[in-house]
């Protein structure tokens, strides 16, 4: 059933959709866009949050592995929630996918130390978003989405990909109809963008 608002998932996959309609530059976002969150998780296991929490500590393949109450948590947990209230299935399996991302994040974080960790987040930045702003360049031919909507675009990419992959591979929708609506909703925009490109070309 269509949702309104924050959680609305028609618009908000047609809004992201309508940049990455090429096949190319959407298998370049389904490679690149988790490694993104990922390393972002693991740089931000040593921001800390304002209060202590007792952290919790296990052992993982014989290493020692701490599980920080920090600010990777709080951005997981803020990724997994609004994934599962906008689609159950699909949304929980993005959510498992998140917190996955952080218990491996904070294993890795804990292995390489501050001082190994922000250089292989800059390194893994850096060749994931060049490849993305490539896709868009030279497949796309059209900026990406966050330059028009910065915080929709990076929330929704990860959710996005994988909702791709659920539908090509697996023909998965939301409910009945979903994909031709979403498709319908991006055609449009793209039919749009263009004709005001035209216009300003013009």
């Amino acid at each position: 059933m269509a949702r309104t608002g924050l959680f609305d998932l028609e618009k908000h996959l047609a809004f992201y959709g309508a940049y990455h309609s090429n096949p190319m530059n959407i298998a370049i976002h389904t490679l690149f866009v988790w490694p993104i969150f990922f390393s972002a998780l693991l740089i931000l296991y040593f921001v800390p949050l304002f209060f202590n929490i007792p952290n919790v500590e296990f052992s993982l393949f014989g290493y020692d592995v701490a599980l920080v109450w920090n600010l990777g948590f709080v951005v997981a947990l803020v990724y997994s929630v609004f994934y599962a209230s906008l689609d159950l299935k699909a949304g929980s399996l993005a959510a498992v996918l998140c917190v996955h991302c952080w218990v491996a994040s904070s294993f890795l974080a804990c292995r390489l130390g501050f001082s190994l960790a922000w250089k292989l987040v800059l390194v893994v930045q850096l060749v994931c978003w060049t490849a993305q702003f490539i896709g868009h360049g030279v497949f796309e031919k059209r900026a990406p989405a966050l330059l028009d909507n910065l915080v929709q675009a990076l929330i929704m990419a990860p959710l996005f990909v994988l909702l791709e992959v659920l539908m090509s591979l697996f023909g998965y929708e939301p409910y009945p109809g979903f994909h031709s609506i979403v498709q319908e909703k991006i055609e449009a925009d793209i039919k749009a963008w263009k004709e005001n490109k035209q216009q300003l070309l013009s």
